[in-house]
């Protein structure tokens, strides 16, 4: 399946397969996109606003020119391990449980967004802002973290890493 400019609007895309699909330029609406196979999809400069997005594994996308934004979205138990993911946005999304292993994040932006439980490891932080992000637990011994932006209080989720007290 190929799909280019399209929008999908009010669609149940649960445990459904995107195996071998393209979406070039498409926007994804108010979409349940639950359990869905993306093993060899295409996804390129698509956008996602107010979806409902569980156990999705990114990484087994296709990598050439994998790009998306995400808006309002609740994005939970999803693996974006592996992937170049420059200048991507996540706003006002919550994001829960997820994975960020290897990731390369230089430039995104995460936007009110709420990332309780989500780990980054061997990730590439640079100019990251996390300035009206909250619930971030990041160790900054195993990640790559350069004039990344945050922002007081929220800031102390550097320190969870280190077996200390704060009073």
């Amino acid at each position: 399946m190929e799909f280019e400019s399209k929008t999908f609007k009010n669609e149940d895309f649960t445990e459904r397969s995107f195996k071998n699909s393209s979406f070039i330029d498409c926007i994804f609406e108010d979409c349940n996109i639950s359990n869905v196979n993306l093993e060899d999809t295409k996804i390129q400069s698509c956008k996602f606003v107010n979806c409902k997005i569980l156990g999705l594994n990114f990484s087994k996308c296709a990598k050439f020119l994998l790009s998306f934004s995400f808006e309002n979205c609740l994005i939970s138990m999803c693996d974006f391990s592996n992937l170049d993911l420059k200048k991507t946005k996540f706003n006002g999304c919550q994001i829960f449980e997820c994975h960020f292993f290897g990731t390369n994040l230089i430039y995104s932006v995460f936007e009110d967004s709420n990332l309780k439980g989500s780990r980054f490891q061997d990730t590439n932080l640079s100019y990251v802002s996390f300035t009206t992000a909250k619930n971030y637990s990041i160790d900054p011994n195993k990640n790559f973290i350069r004039k990344t932006k945050f922002a007081i209080p929220e800031v102390i989720g550097l320190l969870d890493a280190f077996d200390i007290e704060l009073e």
